[in-house]
């Protein structure tokens, strides 16, 4: 379902007509409300590049929301780095000297743009940052993986959205909420369940025989 499919579907249901701010508002908001409830592979997105030598700040892509992992990279060898507090940091590493300089271990959130490495490198390195974002919307982009997998999901939350915003009544609301549950549930199952095993680790699922 690309972004005209899903503004006609929403005033259809609704029997209603939206403004283009307002339909907009309806899908950016059931957006974040979905990407804030699920990991999709939508969300992922890699950064990589180089981590200077003696500088221990490292600066966040500009759509960052949260780290999955970092990893720094010497000789071909990948060293995944812990998350910690900067106070621990602090206290692990006092003297921030060359002589403590070494191959980074730690990491801890600085600032809303920056993370800090402990020890702060001594040489340069690569690094790979695979970090959570917000997918660009459908409202911008027309199409979106939400769109094209799991439209219901997108379709309900909108509709959530706009029946809350006409007021309408507790029931309607209530049945509008449920169709949205049902649709999530769904996703669920795919973003936190089918996507996170596979049949040779996990077995294939069955249901008992009565």
């Amino acid at each position: 379902m690309n972004y005209t499919e899903l503004k006609a579907n929403i005033q259809d249901i609704c029997e209603n007509t939206f403004t283009d701010a307002q339909l907009a508002m309806f899908t950016e908001q059931a957006e974040q409300k979905i990407y804030n409830s699920v990991q999709i592979p939508a969300l992922r997105k890699l950064d990589e590049g180089p981590v200077a030598q003696t500088n221990k700040l490292y600066t966040l892509p500009n759509d960052y929301l949260y780290t999955y992992s970092i990893a720094v990279i010497s000789n071909n060898t990948y060293t995944y780095l812990l998350n910690k507090d900067v106070n621990f940091l602090r206290e692990a590493y006092p003297v921030n000297t060359a002589a403590n300089y070494g191959l980074p271990k730690f990491y801890a959130y600085y600032s809303d743009t920056k993370l800090e490495l402990a020890p702060t490198p001594d040489v340069n390195y690569e690094i790979e940052h695979i970090y959570g974002h917000y997918p660009t919307s459908i409202v911008t982009a027309g199409t979106s993986w939400l769109g094209n997998n799991f439209d219901s999901a997108l379709l309900n939350g909108a509709l959530v959205e706009a029946i809350r915003f006409m007021k309408g009544e507790q029931d309607i609301v209530a049945n509008y909420t449920n169709m949205y549950m049902l649709a999530m549930k769904q996703l669920e199952n795919l973003g936190d369940g089918k996507l996170r095993q596979d049949s040779y680790r996990s077995g294939q699922f069955r249901t008992p025989a009565q």
